[in-house]
């Protein structure tokens, strides 16, 4: 089963289950977990807010996971999911649409 940090916490990285696009990295904590388990429906911890969440509550853009896959050392996820809108809250498909360049970002992909 996997293993939370001192905090309570590990990291899950939100994976396209068709496409392979990594779309968005949080934290889940046990309660996260079991929530998304159950919903079928990725929940988080925000750790800004020191609360769950549901991706998507407000803005209807949720992901239904399909698979939770689990590192080898057991403290990290990856959750196959199929979106149903923009992962990131700036409305961009994946919350990874920029990259370093030198001394600046520049956006890469399409938003």
């Amino acid at each position: 089963m996997p293993k939370f940090d001192a905090a309570g916490l590990l990291s899950a990285v939100v994976q396209h289950a068709e496409t392979g696009e990594i779309l968005m990295l949080a934290f889940m904590d046990e309660q996260a977990l079991d929530a998304t388990r159950k919903t079928g429906i990725a929940h988080f911890y925000s750790r800004s807010r020191g609360k769950l969440w549901m991706k998507g509550e407000t803005s209807g853009n949720v992901l239904n996971v399909e698979a939770i896959l689990v590192d080898c050392d057991q403290d990290a996820l990856v959750l196959k999911a199929m979106p149903a809108g923009p992962a990131c809250h700036t409305g961009a498909r994946s919350c990874f649409y920029r990259k370093l360049a030198g001394d600046r970002l520049e956006r890469v992909g399409e938003v």
